[in-house]
């Protein structure tokens, strides 16, 4: 007689194999692969010494500075004072525990959510924690990512473990393909609008689905890092061949037969096909158009084509006071065209939209064309290997010839630490994935779009859907 085991999501495989220990309401996780960066790390690090504790397992960790970084020339250092303390800090801490440091003036030096797959550290089936809460990208691997608070952030130095509730399994059954002149980035913003700010808390999401499967992981990548701006607490996909090709022959993941091993065990981490999720959601491609959002909250999207919605055709009256809010703060009106609205910023960067792949699809709408007078235009790959590989296949020279500043990696103008910032009342184009009041620099107006889109509205000075631009 064979006992049937119960079918598991692909969250349960990788959660069971990681408890330590089953407490009341949480379970203590271990943690596979810790990385810093410099904003949340010192307070970290100083809790540790004030409790006389050292790092449990130096050789989990990486540390690598990404958020205050200058992306204007390093050679003379960091000139602003209080990133120049935060960068020095990370490195200090981490030669003084062990921590393995990428420093600033390193060829790898880059945003951790991009560095840390790039070294082939984010494996499949690994769990991973980290101070930003936009450690979700790292799910796009197959593996259990948190973004978590300073004093998470100390007890995973102290203890390599972690403890936490486990989340709720949410698949997101995404049909269909990308409709052409679309991205990645439209398609996560659409998933964010459709399951609203909070529609996702308490869940870690699965993405699954003929779209899903068909996109390269820097679009994966992409969609599980907004997916934390549904309120989700992480998210996943399912690693396939794409994952692995993906990996191979990369710094620190296992080469040789020990690759081939990694990836027939890579190969049982999914969810069991009769396995019971506590919601699914089904979203479908068919008439999905480049967006843009409109208001201060990553789920307030429309076609770039479309209208600012009227707050007034709301019937939940504290909706429609905070969509109220968010036009007084946007300097909108309701039925406004999105293509009526000039552009004074554009940025092209972040976690969310930073690689290889994005540079190419700006660099393709900016190619032969030129940034529209009075638009400041910022690239700022994700990572020093980024920039390289764009520098090598001259996309670099394709941005600057059209008026794009073209600067060093960080986490940059996405949330407005250094000197890259938007003036009060600017108006940014931007590729990050947080659009919240201030968030670029004090009363900053940002609309979240994709690469394609934010280089056609350098070029035309204004929004414009990427498929109608004169080519």
């Amino acid at each position: 007689m064979t006992t049937r085991t119960t079918p598991r999501t692909l969250l349960d495989r990788i959660w069971d194999q990681h408890v330590v220990a089953r407490l009341p309401g949480a379970d203590l996780l271990y943690i596979d692969l810790h990385l810093l960066d410099d904003l949340h790390s010192p307070q970290a690090f100083a809790a540790l010494r004030t409790a006389g504790r050292a790092v449990r397992k130096p050789e989990a960790a990486i540390a690598i500075p990404d958020h205050a970084v200058p992306t204007t020339d390093r050679s003379g250092g960091v000139e602003d004072a209080a990133a120049r303390t935060l960068v020095e800090t990370l490195a200090t801490d981490a030669r003084g525990s062990g921590v393995r440091l990428i420093p600033l003036n390193d060829a790898r030096q880059g945003i951790v959510h991009l560095v840390g797959p790039e070294l082939g550290l984010s494996l499949p089936g690994l769990t991973i924690a980290s101070g930003d809460s936009h450690a979700s990208t790292h799910g796009a691997f197959g593996a259990l990512a948190f973004g978590v608070g300073a004093s998470d952030v100390e007890q995973v130095l102290a203890t390599q473990t972690l403890l936490l509730s486990k989340p709720k399994a949410m698949a997101v059954e995404i049909a269909g393909a990308l409709p052409p002149g679309t991205s990645p980035k439209d398609l996560a913003l659409s998933v964010v609008a459709a399951l609203g700010p909070a529609g996702a808390v308490g869940h870690a999401v699965e993405f699954r689905g003929a779209a899903v499967q068909a996109l390269g992981m820097a679009g994966r990548m992409t969609v599980c890092n907004l997916a934390v701006e549904a309120g989700a607490r992480t998210a996943l996909v399912a690693p396939d061949d794409t994952t692995f090709d993906y990996f191979r022959g990369r710094e620190g993941a296992p080469a040789g037969a020990k690759f081939d091993r990694a990836v027939a065990a890579w190969r049982g981490l999914r969810s069991d096909p009769d396995a019971a999720f506590d919601r699914v959601v089904a979203v479908d491609t068919i008439g999905l158009a480049p967006l843009v959002t409109w208001g201060t909250t990553p789920d307030t999207a429309v076609p770039v084509t479309g209208r600012v919605p009227d707050p007034n055709e709301i019937p939940d009256a504290a909706e429609r006071a905070r969509h109220h809010r968010m036009l007084e703060y946007m300097g909108l009106v309701p039925g406004q065209w999105m293509t009526t609205l000039a552009v004074d910023v554009v940025f092209i960067g972040s976690c969310a939209n930073g690689r290889i792949e994005d540079l190419r699809e700006a660099a393709m709408v900016a190619r032969g064309r030129r940034v529209a007078p009075g638009v400041r235009a910022l690239v700022v790959p994700g990572s020093g290997l980024v920039k390289r590989q764009a520098q090598e296949e001259g996309l670099d020279r394709v941005l600057r010839e059209a008026g794009f500043e073209w600067r060093e990696p960080g986490c940059s103008m996405c949330i407005g630490m250094n000197e890259d910032r938007v003036a009060p009342g600017q108006r940014c184009a931007s590729t990050s994935n947080r659009n919240f009041e201030g968030r670029q620099g004090s009363g900053a107006r940002t609309h979240l779009v994709s690469p394609g889109t934010a280089a056609a509205a350098a070029i035309a000075g204004h929004f414009v859907d990427v498929q109608k631009l004169n080519w």
